[in-house]
């Protein structure tokens, strides 16, 4: 017999978010092989800077056990080791989040299916580019009461995930004076810091404790490598916690499922790298802006707008036109048809409990830019088949003098060649303001 937990469905793999995952590993893209597969843009991971790690770890050998410039301290690495980590690990990866926060000072799956918690949903909504108000933290915390449910914290995710947002420094006060008012826990979940490009800039709950009244005990930070470096295979996660007591009790469960010393000592090696670190950090910002750029221009071709965002992996992307209604049904029933005939995993909005149907996860930073070219062409050809738009009209073949060597390219590589970053136009401006147009003569 197998208990409640093991048995249940709490891990929600029945759910739409794992359909998606299923729908691509039975058709996966591939450019040669499968070229009319399903593309994965469903995993919020970090593929854009890996030839940097590359880079390094070709530089630096003796960072890894399984070389000849490091197969020395295998010994000193294959045996017990403190189950806090390596003191070289933890005082690295400690200096890489004061780096990431400036040199200041989902959870839901995994969360219900092995603690048993409940979850209530703080509803936020698109009117106020889904911001959390004070008003939607008391309308949850209220809902809670109502059902019976002690409440026992918030979680957050900051920079947010679904959104891409940043929560500013506002809206952390209000957080913090809300949970500290009622004397509850508060989680802030910060696995995307350095997934940060433009502004406004990632501002950490630990810097907004310094000068607001608060309860230490009740304040604790989640962190991990998954998203920032991109790094999710190595499995390295951070509890920093003011509360010695969750401290001793995350030592304990860890016993259970330590981060191996081969990994602990990679890691510390490469972020002991002021130089590495600082370059990584400036380029993947730099590739994220980019790629979230060209992303969202090819979108708004077609008339597909997402939330103003400039954090994460992913675009928050609005489909709600396309709904037949406004109802969860109707999203899904939209989403199977992206699935099965898009050939596009995304993620719906009601896999994160979004309160208004049509608005869609896309993840753009786990895949190279040809593999992007071709997710927009589909996008395309399924909203002008949607729309019935009709064929343009022909054009008379007949050129004029001045017309004889003008050609005509499309291209969402590089935008910034014709302009700044913060210059782009708008995707009803006229042609010559399009940075994908390019005039060869």
């Amino acid at each position: 017999m197998l208990s409640k937990i093991a048995a249940g469905n709490g891990h929600a793999e029945e759910s739409a978010y794992f359909d998606g995952w299923k729908a691509y590993e039975n058709d996966p893209f591939h450019p040669v092989d499968k070229p009319h597969g399903v593309i994965q843009m469903g995993l919020a991971e970090n593929q854009l800077c890996f030839d940097l790690v590359k880079e390094w770890i070709l530089k630096n050998p003796s960072a890894s056990i399984c070389t000849v410039e490091g197969v020395d301290q295998f010994q000193d690495i294959a045996i017990y080791q403190d189950y806090h980590g390596l003191p070289e690990f933890r005082k690295a990866v400690a200096r890489f989040m004061e780096k990431v926060r400036g040199e200041k000072v989902k959870f839901d799956r995994d969360l219900r299916w092995r603690t048993g918690v409940q979850l209530v949903p703080v509803l936020c909504n698109s009117s106020d580019n889904f911001k959390i108000t004070k008003s939607a933290l008391e309308d949850a915390y209220e809902r809670a009461q109502d059902a019976k449910i002690k409440v026992k914290g918030l979680l957050i995710t900051n920079p947010s995930n679904p959104l891409g947002t940043v929560l500013d420094k506002e809206t952390l006060i209000s957080i913090l004076a809300f949970t500290n008012e009622k004397n509850i826990h508060l989680v802030s979940d910060e696995i995307y810091g350095a997934t940060v490009f433009g502004q406004p800039k990632f501002i950490s709950i630990a810097e907004i404790m310094i000068d607001q009244p608060h309860n230490p005990d009740l304040i604790h930070i989640v962190y991990s490598l998954s998203k920032d470096l991109g790094f999710p295979g190595f499995r390295v996660g951070i509890v920093y916690s003011y509360n010695d007591n969750v401290v001793n009790c995350a030592r304990k469960m860890s016993s259970f499922g330590l981060v191996s010393t081969q990994t602990q000592r990679l890691i510390a090696s490469m972020l002991s790298d002021e130089v590495f670190v600082e370059r990584f950090l400036v380029e993947s910002s730099k590739r994220l802006e980019e790629r979230h750029r060209a992303f969202t221009w090819g979108l708004n071709q077609v008339g597909i707008q997402s939330l103003k965002s400039n954090a994460g992996l992913f675009v928050w992307m609005d489909l709600r036109h396309l709904l037949q209604d406004a109802t969860v049904e109707a999203e899904l029933t939209l989403w199977r048809v992206i699935i099965n005939e898009v050939k596009i995993n995304v993620s719906p909005g009601s896999s994160f409990h979004c309160s208004e149907p049509g608005w869609f996860r896309v993840c753009i930073a786990n895949m190279s830019d040809e593999t992007m070219d071709v997710a927009l062409r589909r996008i395309r050809s399924f909203v002008l088949k949607k729309k019935n738009v009709a064929k343009p009209p022909v054009v008379s073949t007949k050129r004029k003098c001045w017309q004889t060597n003008l050609q005509l390219r499309l291209s969402n590589k590089r935008l910034d060649d014709f302009m700044g970053i913060s210059q782009i136009g708008s995707p009803h401006s006229p042609l010559p303001q399009s940075p994908l147009l390019r005039a060869q003569t």
